[in-house]
């Protein structure tokens, strides 16, 4: 490489990832979440990468913790380029083509290893272990960031401009006695293939206060 060629590399890609930094993750603004900071794409993907140690470290999943944190680390790389996009926004499919084409614009501009744009496109078809986990951890993430706002009454369910679905939906699962949380935790249950632990720790968190559990324990 000519000379300052890598150093440009390096912070490109730097510069175009921290990008996620101050991508407010779109689901959290389709639903109009009232708070001082909302939840960036960065912080998502952190809090996926974190939650793939604790669910490794608890249950003893027979798998490559490192691989999983890195294909965490790098799956929502498409997003510095397209944005991040919700299927009220795009099909899945055009956005998994859209992904893919950002994806390889960006291994390409940078000089990065093509194992890094394998790893993604591992984690899109979700047919190896690791990727199988990993889509949990991402998916079990965002159910469990619900439920944190929901616990600082974050959405208003009565303010129609906050009811991105169905409106008639929200308002028969409100007479069931759900809350937004709820709503939210309970779709991710349905449609997401999770396994006994995750759908475990899944129902666990809509029974209990997040905010008390996060507290180090007193020993």
């Amino acid at each position: 490489m000519e000379t300052n060629e890598r150093e440009q590399k390096v912070l490109g890609y730097y510069g175009l990832t921290n990008l996620l930094k101050d991508l407010i993750r779109k689901g959290w603004l389709d639903w109009n979440v009232s708070r001082e900071r909302i939840e960036s794409v960065a912080e998502h993907v952190y809090g996926a990468q974190q939650l793939a140690i604790a669910m490794q470290n608890i249950y003893h999943y027979n798998i490559d913790l490192y691989k999983v944190i890195f294909m965490l680390a790098v799956h929502e790389l498409e997003e510095t380029k397209i944005k991040d996009l919700t299927y009220r926004d795009i099909s899945r499919e055009e956005k998994r083509i859209m992904g893919h084409q950002a994806v390889q614009e960006i291994i390409e501009a940078y000089g990065l290893k093509q194992s890094i744009e394998e790893l993604i496109f591992e984690f899109d078809e979700r047919k190896t272990d690791e990727a199988k986990f990993s889509y949990m951890c991402d998916k079990l993430e965002c159910d469990l960031q619900s439920k944190l706002y929901d616990e600082e009454g974050c959405v208003d369910l009565d303010n129609p401009d906050n009811l991105p679905i169905d409106k008639e939906r929200v308002a028969r699962l409100k007479k069931e006695g759900k809350s937004w949380s709820d709503m939210w935790m309970e779709f991710g249950r349905e449609h997401v293939p999770f396994d006994r632990n995750f759908r475990s720790v899944s129902e666990y968190a809509q029974k209990n206060n997040l905010h008390i559990l996060r507290k180090v324990p007193k020993k």
